[in-house]
């Protein structure tokens, strides 16, 4: 595996969450920063070593609410 994608979305209590897609990865954070810390680390205890991913790619999601 070359690489994995995570689904990143602003937590309703604050914060953020970030789902891996097609693997059994969640975690969350206070802030972005804290978040990408938390996926590497997450990603290095999933896979061994042999199979870590090379490249982490994050889609951010946020959601906006518009009156008209």
């Amino acid at each position: 595996m070359n690489e994995i994608f995570f689904l990143v979305e602003e937590a309703l209590e604050g914060g953020y969450t970030a789902r891996a897609i097609g693997e059994s990865i969640f975690t969350e954070a206070e802030s972005l920063d804290e978040l990408k810390s938390n996926i590497r680390e997450a990603v290095q205890c999933h896979f061994e070593e042999s199979n870590i991913p090379k490249i982490i790619r994050l889609h951010l999601v946020k959601e906006e609410i518009i009156t008209v």
